[in-house]
């Protein structure tokens, strides 16, 4: 008998998966009750046909990620991050939906192009995706340093730099993040971009950490990922986990910092783009 090995599925975890999931609940659901007024069943099949299509389009419009970014997606896709965790292989809860992805992924590396980036940081490397697509933008003398705090999650991305002719571009620091930025700040380092993707209760420490230091150029730009963090922000504070919470009191520190200008970004699980306006 063959044995056939089922991949998992990634759960919805960003607003507009979110909501294609209801939605199409609801399309099953009233298909249960042909009595309901047909105008209602179309326009709850427009809602959902709507919300489906967009990630597949952007998919489709989108520049294709790199033969080396689809491997390691798909290797941090097939990974039983459970079972490392229970198993002790991994120092923390990782799943696959932790991936930045390809829409994301380009859409950092068009950043890199567009900022003329010569030293990116980023802080939350988790498998290396982002990683690796931002350094395939950044020229050859160019460095891109990747905070991560799991040495197994690191080693995956480490291997696949190693296939990658960008790989090279890419030190990886490990250890807790805001240890690792404190100890790049006593270094004198600076960075050109900056990209948060990492434990979200110390967002704001990060922040400040950046901005009253010399880590971020003073012509900079930080990026922030996950800050609509699945709708929670805008949702009441009762309907909040703590990461949202989290994300929520970031949003609002931000917008409310004179020392900076910024813009968020409905990409897949919300996107700030921060940029210093004052020292």
């Amino acid at each position: 008998m063959t044995n056939v090995i089922v991949q998992p599925t990634a759960r919805p975890v960003t607003p507009l998966g979110i909501l294609t999931k209801q939605l199409e609940a609801i399309v099953k659901e009233v298909k249960q009750h042909p009595d309901l007024p047909g105008e209602l069943i179309a326009n709850i099949n427009q809602a959902w046909r709507l919300a489906a299509g967009i990630d597949p389009y952007l998919e489709e419009c989108t520049t294709p990620e790199s033969a080396e970014l689809a491997a390691l997606a798909k290797t941090t896709a097939t990974e039983a991050w459970g079972e490392h965790f229970h198993g002790g292989t991994t120092v923390r809860p990782l799943e696959q939906e932790m991936l930045s992805g390809h829409i994301e992924g380009q859409t950092l590396k068009m950043f890199v192009h567009m900022t003329k980036a010569k030293k990116v940081l980023e802080i939350g490397m988790f498998t290396g995706y982002s990683a690796l697509a931002m350094a395939e933008a950044l020229p050859e003398d160019g460095l891109l340093v990747a905070c991560e705090v799991d040495p197994y999650a690191a080693e995956i991305g480490q291997q696949a730099f190693q296939q990658s002719p960008h790989g090279g571009k890419i030190r990886v620091e490990l250890g807790a993040a805001l240890a690792t930025l404190e100890k790049l700040a006593e270094a004198g380092e600076s960075f050109d971009l900056v990209f948060i993707d990492a434990d979200k209760k110390e967002y704001v420490a990060y922040f400040h950490k950046l901005l009253g230091s010399s880590l971020l150029a003073p012509d900079g730009f930080i990026c922030v990922d996950n800050t609509l963090l699945q709708g929670e922000v805008y949702l009441s504070a009762e309907e909040r986990s703590v990461n949202g919470e989290a994300i929520a009191q970031f949003n609002h520190t931000v917008a409310i910092d004179p020392r900076v200008e910024q813009v968020l970004l409905p990409l897949r699980d919300g996107l700030t783009i921060i940029r210093r306006i004052q020292p």
